[in-house]
């Protein structure tokens, strides 16, 4: 109840700056029926919220479909593959990006030029204008402060594959969400056969697979795992909490490889039935004010926009060593990746 008093004061606080650029467009009447269709990945208790405050500001409805723990964003990109020929959706919120270069190479995502757009590094946007990174999420690890003693403590995504941990690590099925991603970038960097041996290693330490990275961190929490990958925004629910679990930054060593970080992504769908306010939608998500709020919730999401405050709560990309990633490559090895998880991790 106080963490929802203090978003309330927190929208207050923030409204004399937001709305007006929520009400995009001046003074134009907005037709009652006007409306726009978002398929997003982000869960609902995080993206519902802001919604339904682009609704009070603009008058559009917004229609959202979401996805499921155990399929994330594969189902709803696959969604609209299926609807190329007849678009539904409007807007395409991911809460990774390798999806969403995959449908841009695809064809089916159109350029839009939000205003707010170039506040944002450009390793986070498309210089197409085809998507938009913000609200970014760490691939972290969370680790039980009661089963591992602080010299324990792991350091790097190997030690998941640490033979005296063996059968008390975790993962999430690496088929969907920012699993899969992640296992996607890794066959760039550091490459093919060091990502297949990395797979093979963590099979032979008997490593748990979960639904999702939430059922990771709770996981760990519980005390069933001993430390787990999982993503900043499940990690620093269980921690809140009072979990006894602390949250690592992987690969800080120097000349590590470094923390991945996986931003959000926003994408104008090609042929979207509502552009105009799928536009205004976007833009009012890439507001500095709009990161703010994603980052002073329950998720923790880590801002990205210049314009946005650090989050005190969890570090992002200027706080520590992030992991370089050509994300077009990884999005080019993401089937790739998914075959060799099915044939020679999962079997």
């Amino acid at each position: 109840m106080r963490r929802q008093m203090l978003s309330c004061r927190r929208w207050i606080l923030l409204a004399p700056a937001i709305l007006p650029a929520l009400a995009a467009g001046g003074c134009r009447r907005v037709d009652p029926a006007a409306q726009v269709v978002v398929y997003t990945a982000l869960d609902r208790q995080f993206s519902e919220p802001i919604f339904e405050e682009f609704t009070r500001a603009t008058g559009i409805r917004v229609l959202a479909q979401y996805d499921t723990e155990s399929t994330k964003t594969v189902g709803l990109a696959g969604r609209i593959r299926a609807e190329r020929e007849r678009p539904r959706c409007d807007v395409f919120w991911n809460n990774e990006i390798l999806n969403t270069l995959r449908l841009k190479a695809e064809g089916l995502l159109e350029p839009c030029r939000p205003k707010e757009a170039e506040s944002y590094p450009e390793e986070h946007r498309d210089l197409d204008g085809c998507w938009h990174g913000f609200a970014a999420r760490a691939r972290v690890i969370i680790a039980s402060t009661e089963i591992v003693g602080e010299e324990e403590r792991p350091r790097s995504f190997r030690d998941l594959a640490d033979p005296k941990w063996k059968g008390r690590t975790g993962i999430a099925k690496p088929l969907f969400g920012t699993t899969a991603s992640h296992v996607a970038c890794l066959f760039v960097d550091p490459g093919p056969e060091a990502a297949v041996e990395y797979l093979r290693s963590l099979r032979e330490n008997e490593v748990q697979i979960h639904g999702g990275n939430k059922g990771c961190a709770e996981a760990v929490a519980a005390g069933r795992c001993a430390f787990a990958l999982t993503d900043t925004d499940d990690a620093i629910i269980e921690k809140d909490a009072g979990r006894p679990v602390e949250i690592i930054y992987p690969d800080q060593e120097d000349g590590g490889i470094g923390t991945l970080f996986l931003p959000n992504t926003l994408a104008l769908v090609k042929g979207a039935p509502h552009r105009e306010s799928a536009i205004r939608l976007i833009e009012f998500l890439l507001s500095p004010e709009v990161e703010t709020m994603l980052a002073d919730g329950r998720s923790a999401q880590i801002p990205l926009n210049r314009k946005s405050p650090p989050n005190p709560r969890i570090r992002g990309p200027r706080e520590v060593r992030a992991m370089r990633v050509d994300f077009e490559k990884a999005a080019e090895a993401f089937e790739t990746a998914r075959q060799v998880v099915e044939e020679k991790f999962l079997r």
